[in-house]
């Protein structure tokens, strides 16, 4: 039986230094409906609007998705979904109609909400407007859907249907904390996305792992830039933040022009972000004077040690790299806070998870020895969404063979790296061939399959290139059938609304051969050096 503590409710149970008159939410400036939250109203708010979900008689477990930006109707939605003992699925606002038409059937959705006015994005008066990308899909599919609004007059929250119609309350339910709250999808060198259902107890150990590492206690504030569809920005950002009492200032999106102003006036302490807002924010005119940040978070991307120092000089706060995956619920190691050691060019040391480097057979190696990743925790997910081969590659099982029963339930994380003398780990390289642009991870072999579909390509193999702002970008090979007359700009011009933007190839040769191995093997990393070396680069 559930011990039900260890769920999302928890951040509004009663504990040491929690203040239900506390602020939890700040929607600054750049909101359209700027409004401060207590922990008071913010729960209020989710039992509502749990009230009104209920009423579409969902059973436990059925999957609830999301099309929408930061802000606090993104809140309400996610725990109020979680409330009620369904899933979670949050989509990325600026997915393709055929992106999300692939996550709604492969979580089986069976409801999604979305911002006011999606509905009316067709109107009439707007001929030359398109429909929202999740209405298409989800009216293609016939999956319900509703709009989401709060209404900052009223201080209320309110479901409306396609026809006008508000929704209802209905009985409401208690989470377990074995329940799945939250499914995502991460890339796999396989090409399909790979659901990772994530459970109320997943989630609470990441909260409190997060808690822990940075001490953040009722007293702390952050200004929230990233994406809250992903674990970085709904973990890190916004649900440890509420764990600890904290208060978090949410931005509709990052802005590099606004940061400092919002960050300074609501007296925030601390952000999280991948490295391309860090260098981003350097380029930008630093505020005199500077606000007092307690500490920095850089997470998803590797951090170089150059712009490492560069943010400790300009913004006079500790730097803490750490180094995360959904399938772990986000945190995984983090450097510590001072006065214990920063060590640019590593991610630190695990909080709250065990943490090994395996050989192939699933035996730790020694220290100073390059070998997989590998992380066992309670915030680690049980296991891939209907995809038993991914499961048996990814999870060390001493029944199976696949390692010694010291290391059973073991997760490889597909990194290459290695722990120094003092227990940090270094990364040095991935074994799987995701590109990661500024933390979005990108299968290049769903790039490769967009790119086999432009008529006129015949053979297509996309590739990380290094990008100083973005870590890495995605760039192609291509070989064109004969007289295709296609170009660089009129291949990415054809997969415009194919895929998501930043999947879109930055950098196009057109080749007359692709670069194999002796074995006709195709290499993504030789390629890539082929390629740059065409334009005097080096990868």
């Amino acid at each position: 039986m559930s011990s039900n503590n260890e769920n999302l409710l928890a951040v509004f149970r009663p504990r040491q230094g929690y203040t239900p008159a506390a602020p939890a939410i700040l929607l600054p400036a750049s909101s359209p409906t700027p409004y401060t939250f207590t922990y008071h109203k913010l729960h209020s708010l989710v039992l509502d609007l749990q009230a009104q979900i209920a009423s579409f008689g969902l059973d436990p477990s059925q999957v609830v998705s999301s099309s929408l930006i930061n802000g606090v109707e993104f809140t309400l939605a996610f725990l109020a979904t979680g409330a009620q003992r369904l899933v979670a699925a949050p989509l990325n606002p600026n997915y393709s109609e055929s992106e999300v038409a692939f996550y709604l059937e492969d979580t089986k959705s069976r409801l999604v909400i979305l911002p006011k006015g999606a509905f009316a994005h067709a109107s009439a008066d707007s001929p030359n407007s398109k429909p929202h990308p999740a209405v298409s899909a989800a009216r293609a599919l016939n999956v319900d859907m509703v709009e989401i609004e709060f209404d900052p007059v009223t201080a209320t929250v309110q479901l409306t249907r396609q026809d006008g119609s508000r929704v209802a309350r209905s009985d409401v339910r208690q989470p377990n904390d074995d329940d799945v709250a939250l499914v995502l999808h991460t890339s796999g060198t396989t090409g399909r996305p790979k659901g990772v259902p994530l459970t109320h107890r997943n989630l609470f150990t990441t909260m409190g792992n997060i808690v822990g590492t940075y001490r953040l206690s009722p007293r702390d504030r952050t200004y929230l830039v990233m994406p809250l569809f992903h674990v970085h920005g709904l973990l890190c950002g916004l649900l440890a933040t509420l764990l600890s009492g904290g208060s978090a200032v949410i931005p509709p999106k990052f802005s590099a022009s606004v940061f400092w102003k919002e960050l300074g006036d609501a007296r925030c302490n601390w952000y999280t972000a991948v490295p391309t807002i860090h260098q981003m924010l350097l380029n930008t005119p630093i505020p005199s004077p500077l606000p007092q940040l307690r500490f920095i978070r850089s997470c998803s991307s590797a951090l170089s040690p150059a712009t490492f120092h560069a943010i400790e000089d300009a913004f006079k706060a500790p730097v803490l790299e750490a180094y995360a995956m959904t399938e772990a619920s986000h945190q995984m190691t983090s450097n510590p806070l001072p006065p214990a050691k920063r060590k640019p060019g590593t991610v630190g040391i695990g909080h709250g998870v065990e943490v090994k480097i395996l050989d192939q057979k699933g035996n730790e190696v020694a220290q100073g020895v390059e070998g997989e990743v590998a992380i066992r925790g309670r915030n680690v997910t049980k296991g891939y969404l209907n995809n038993e081969k991914a499961n048996k590659e990814s999870f060390v099982r001493f029944s199976e063979g696949t390692g010694p029963e010291e290391n059973d339930g073991f997760f490889r994380t597909g990194d290459q790296g290695r722990k120094d003398a003092d227990g940090y780990v270094e990364l040095t390289g991935r074994i799987k061939e995701l590109i990661n642009r500024s933390g979005e991870k990108i299968s290049p072999l769903e790039v490769d399959g967009a790119l086999l579909a432009v008529s006129g390509v015949r053979e297509a193999v996309s590739f990380a290139m290094p990008d100083e702002m973005y870590g890495e970008k995605v760039g192609a090979a291509l070989i064109l059938k004969d007289g295709s007359g296609l170009d660089e700009k009129a291949v990415q011009k054809a997969l415009d609304g194919k895929i998501s933007k930043f999947k879109i190839p930055e950098r196009i040769w057109i080749v007359d051969a692709i670069p194999k191995t002796a074995t006709g093997k195709i290499q993504r990393k030789n390629v890539a050096a082929a390629m740059l070396r065409k334009d005097g680069a080096k990868l």
